[in-house]
This record gives C-alpha cells, structure tokens and sequence, in this order.
C-alpha cells in the first residue's frame, strides 16, 4: 500500500513536483515520509505538515493509506 504526499507553494517548485505516492508496508514517521518523498536529508524546522487533514509534528506516524501534505510557512499582513 502507498501514502500519498502532497507538496504545496514553493515545496512544490523546490521539488518540482505537487504530489507522489510513496510505497511503504509499515508505519513511517511524517520525518521518514519528509526525506524518503523529497530526497532531502531533513525536514525543514519551518515546514508546516498535515496528515489525514490534522496538523501533524514530525515524529507523527505515517501509516499505509494516509495522506501526507508539507507546507511551506506563510506569510502575510
């Protein structure tokens, strides 16, 4: 089964891609599913991250069929 992972704003440009399915058979952290999914070495500290919808921190486990979204921060006035 896979988790799917969504990169949103300029993730999405970093990664150049918006999405992908990432192959996994057992539990993952969201940290696990941040390098495995980018290729990077180690989630940013400022990257906001949902799973399932919920705000998640990084040690959140990740299991087969969930949804895993990384934001990038915002900001605004």
């Amino acid at each position: 089964m896979s988790v799917k992972v969504l990169f949103f704003a300029s993730l999405r440009e970093r990664l150049g891609r918006s999405e992908m399915l990432l192959d996994s058979n057992s539990a993952l952290s969201v940290r696990e599913v941040w390098e495995q999914g980018s290729g990077e070495a180690s989630l940013p500290a400022n990257v906001l991250v949902s799973v399932n919808h919920v705000y998640a921190d990084a040690e959140t486990s990740v299991k087969p069929g969930d949804e895993v979204a990384f934001f990038p921060p915002v900001t605004g006035g």
